[in-house]
């Protein structure tokens, strides 16, 4: 190719990314400069089109290489309906790898016009990519052939059909769709993409039978009070309306918004319903449990009173044990296993014992709260601390247990453990040690709960809070000695 000649370059309609980058190969070997190339696409959009260059052009040309974000950019850029961009996209190249005075990091310069330009344009394709994934709608239509197909029709600014196709093949891999717009149409069988002329309207439903039910859900969840129109056609821009059933729904939802924020204020506060810890107590003590193993099998059957796993987590360890000690709810492993104190917390717990000289199995060990309490984040259960009316509603089974293993020291493992044992709150920080808790008089001890130790801020508070927690241990040893 002659790089003094002007050179007249004309890809296919719509997006030619293959074309472009053929081209670009092509003529930034030949070092020819953006302004005497000549680009022009047909006005149609090829969509079964190669992209290849005329034989005139010569050989495919040699690869080049550029940063990520420049070939993120062309293939963004690309799909914008501006027929400049192949000139802008070009003269971006030619500037970054041109022979005298390369600026190899152009890109990166914001503030210079042709990549702020260029940027801009890509934004309006991401934009107009996320309006597309956000607002396409299918429509049930029953093909005597082929069976039930899913049908949407959708008016992108851009030349975006190609780019968004895996979104929706990853979407709904399993059902038979088509996506019809004015720029090009998508067709997936479950197994094939293929990308078709463009469509009209016309060849989409309006609705289907689905869209009644929907749009009644969407009526009962329109909340008056926070009615933002400009807001609503930030989000949802008018242009698609029509596409949408629950904008059917909208005008009179505004229009009687005012009035039915008026009849929520007038109307009186409703009373929350809350669990009366009281009923939930005399329910307990009417099922008069005679031996701990009857009290395990009213605890197993009954529903948690947090919100979480409805496992329960019972005690264990022998009758009339020396010490007991109560922690304050299960944990993640402790759930999964069915056992108290087998987490990080426990094993921390299990050092600590070995260290003051207590023997583990001889002891008793239980908990105040016997469910997890946790919210789902992602595939992690997070904990959840039990409130002071969750704490009440579990003292009655905890006291009954108590009642049953005798023990001669009860030992408080943390700020619920002691208020369920006190029957109310109690700081650790006053009431660590020796304590006596209500009732008979049962002898008791307070210190943290093993699970704060590994809450510390840094590897020396740890460790010296775990060395205390060692030295409550080695009291508590004294104590039934």
């Amino acid at each position: 190719m002659d790089p003094t000649a002007h050179q007249h370059i004309q890809l296919n309609g719509g997006a030619d990314l293959q074309g472009f980058r053929q081209a670009l190969r092509i003529l930034s070997w030949s070092n020819i400069p953006n302004h005497q190339i000549n680009w022009s696409a047909n006005t149609a959009p090829d969509l079964f089109g190669g992209g290849q260059l005329p034989s005139s052009y010569g050989a495919a040309g040699k690869p080049i290489i550029l940063p990520r974000a420049v070939a993120d950019l062309i293939r963004l850029v690309v799909c914008h309906s501006d027929p400049e961009k192949y000139a802008l996209l070009y003269e971006l190249v030619w500037r970054m790898r041109r022979p005298k005075n390369p600026e190899t990091h152009l890109h990166e310069v914001a503030s210079d016009k042709l990549v702020a330009k260029l940027t801009a344009m890509a934004k309006s394709v991401r934009r107009d990519l996320h309006k597309m994934h956000a607002f396409v709608r299918f429509r049930e239509v029953n093909d005597p052939e082929i069976g039930p197909r899913f049908v949407a029709w959708f008016e992108p600014d851009h030349f975006i059909i190609e780019e968004t196709a895996q979104f929706f093949v990853d979407r709904f891999p399993s059902i038979d769709w088509a996506i019809l717009t004015p720029k090009g149409s998508l067709w997936w069988d479950k197994s094939e993409l293929a990308i078709g002329p463009p469509g009209t309207r016309a060849d989409a439903p309006e609705f289907d039978a689905f869209e009644i039910g929907w749009r009644t859900y969407y009526e009962s969840t329109f909340n008056p009070a926070r009615t933002n129109l400009n807001q609503m056609r930030q989000h949802m821009p008018k242009k698609y309306w029509r596409n949408l059933p629950e904008t059917q729904a909208i005008p009179q939802l505004v229009h009687a918004a005012a009035s039915r924020v008026d009849r929520m204020i007038e109307q009186e506060a409703a009373i929350p319903v809350k669990r009366n810890p009281a009923k939930a107590v005399a329910a307990m003590a009417e099922q008069g449990p005679a031996s701990l193993a009857e009290l395990n099998q009213i605890i197993a059957k009954a529903d948690p009173f947090v919100e979480g796993s409805a496992r329960a987590v019972l005690g264990e360890g022998p009758i009339h044990p020396a010490i007991a000690f109560v922690g304050e709810q299960p944990g993640d492993q402790e759930d999964l296993q069915g056992r108290p104190f087998v987490g990080p917390a426990g094993q921390l717990f299990d050092r600590a014992l070995e260290q003051a000289g207590i023997d583990r199995t001889k002891a008793y060990i239980t908990n105040a709260v016997k469910h997890f309490k946790f919210v789902q984040r992602g595939k992690r259960r997070i904990h959840q601390s039990p409130t002071a009316g969750e704490i009440k509603h579990y003292r009655w089974w905890l006291q009954k247990e108590l009642d049953f293993v005798q023990p001669r020291l009860v030992v408080a493992l943390g700020a619920s453990a002691a208020h369920a044992l006190e029957g109310k709150a109690l700081t650790i920080r006053d009431h660590r040690g020796v304590h006596t808790f209500p009732g008979e008089g049962q002898a008791g001890f307070i210190t943290v709960h093993p699970s704060s130790l590994l809450r510390q801020p840094t590897p020396d508070d740890r460790e010296r809070e775990y060395a205390a927690f060692v030295r409550d241990l080695a009291c508590i040893r004294d104590l039934i000695a």
